[in-house]
C-alpha cells in the first residue's frame, strides 16, 4: 500500500539534504532511488523539490512512498489467516499449523501468502507479501508481515540486527535442565537440501536459551529464547543435546504425543519500526499443547517472566 509520511524539521536537523535525512531515518537505497525517479513523491512544504534539496528550519517534509507492483503470482485463497495486531505498517499474525510461509512447486495454494492475498483482495487493497520472521511448515504462532516498502526496510534490519526478540514454546522429549544456553553452530547436512545439523566446522553460529516450565516424567515443557534465527534452530539444537522434539518429521518422528514438531511461537517483543514504539505480543497455547500444559501454573506467567 502507498504509504505517506511528514516530516517536522527543527534548526538541529537543518542543513542537511534530503538523501541524507532519509538515509538517517531508515530508507533504504533501493527506496531513494524509487523516490528519485518517482514524480511527486518528495515535497516540501507542498512543492516538489529534488533529492539535493538542503533542509531548513521549520520545513515540512513529505514522502510519498508507492507500493512495488503487486503480488501477481499469489493466488488469493480463502485460509485461516488470525490477524493479532494490524496498522498501516505491519500486521502480526498467529500462523496455523501445517501451512508453509511461502509458495513452492509443491506449495501452490495452501500457504500464508495465497491466505494474505485473500485477505488483501476482500478489503480491496494492493497486495505486496513481505514476510519478515519465518517459521517452518508445522510451527504455530506469531509472525510479521510489513505492508509498505519502509516498515519492510526497517524490519529487514531489526531482524539482521537481532532487535527483534522472539520465544518459543516447545516439547522436547525426557528431562531438560531447569535452564541453559545452546551455542552450536549449524549448517546443511551433506547431500540434503533440507537437513541441518550442528557442525562445528563449517556452521554459523546459533545461539538457543531455555529454560524448564514442566516435565511430567516423559516430556518437557520448554520456553525458548532465540538469539540466532538458523534454519531449524530449536529442532537441530534440542535433538543435539538429546532431547528432540516429539513429531518432528525430520529430526524425531515420534508421533505418539503430537501429529506435527511440537514448537509454537509464542511471543515477540520489538519496537514499532516507524513510531518506535514497544509491541509485545503473545498468542494463546495451540490446541494440541493443551493437554499437556494443562495444570502448568508458570506457562501462564511467561509472557511477564520472558
Amino acid at each position: 500500500m502507498t504509504r505517506t509520511f511528514v516530516y517536522s524539521i527543527s534548526a538541529e536537523e537543518s542543513g542537511t539534504k534530503i538523501t541524507d535525512y532519509l538515509r538517517n531515518h531508515g530508507y533504504s537505497r533501493h527506496i531513494l532511488t524509487c523516490l528519485k525517479h518517482t514524480d511527486d513523491t518528495v515535497l516540501v512544504n507542498g512543492l516538489g523539490v529534488y533529492m539535493n534539496y538542503v533542509l531548513q528550519p521549520d520545513d515540512r517534509l513529505t514522502i510519498v512512498i508507492p507500493e512495488e507492483t503487486p503480488s501477481e503470482h499469489i493466488v488469493p485463497v480463502n485460509l485461516p489467516f488470525p490477524v493479532v495486531y494490524e496498522d498501516e505498517d505491519l500486521m502480526i499474525i498467529n500462523k496455523p499449523s501445517d501451512m508453509p510461509i511461502h509458495p513452492s512447486i509443491h506449495n501452490y495454494e495452501n500457504t500464508l501468502a495465497n491466505a494474505a492475498a485473500w485477505y488483501f483482495g476482500q478489503k480491496g487493497e494492493n497486495f505486496v507479501y513481505r514476510c519478515i520472521n519465518r517459521l517452518d511448515r508445522d510451527t504455530t504462532g506469531l509472525l510479521i508481515l510489513a505492508k509498505n516498502r519502509l516498515s519492510g526496510a526497517l524490519l529487514s534490519r531489526m531482524s539482521a540486527e537481532r532487535k527483534i526478540h522472539r520465544q518459543y514454546l516447545a516439547i522436547a522429549t525426557g528431562e531438560i535442565p531447569k535452564c541453559g544456553t545452546i551455542d552450536a553452530p549449524i549448517a546443511r547436512a551433506c547431500d540434503s537440501a533440507i537437513l541441518r545439523q550442528v557442525d562445528f566446522v563449517h556452521g554459523e553460529r546459533a545461539i538457543t536459551h531455555y529454560r524448564l516450565l514442566k516435565f511430567d516424567g516423559f516430556y518437557s515443557l520448554v520456553l525458548l529464547q532465540l538469539e540466532t534465527g538458523r534454519t531449524h534452530q530449536i529442532r537441530v539444537h534440542m535433538n543435539h543435546i538429546g532431547h528432540p522434539l516429539p513429531g518432528d518429521y525430520l529430526y524425531n518422528p515420534d508421533y505418539r504425543l503430537i501429529k506435527r514438531q511440537a514448537l509454537h511461537s509464542c511471543r515477540l517483543t520489538f519496537c514499532h519500526p516507524i513510531s518506535g514504539k514497544p509491541m509485545d505480543f503473545t498468542a494463546p497455547i495451540p490446541d494440541d499443547f493443551k493437554t499437556f500444559a494443562c495444570g502448568c501454573v508458570e506457562l501462564h506467567q511467561y509472557a511477564d517472566n520472558g
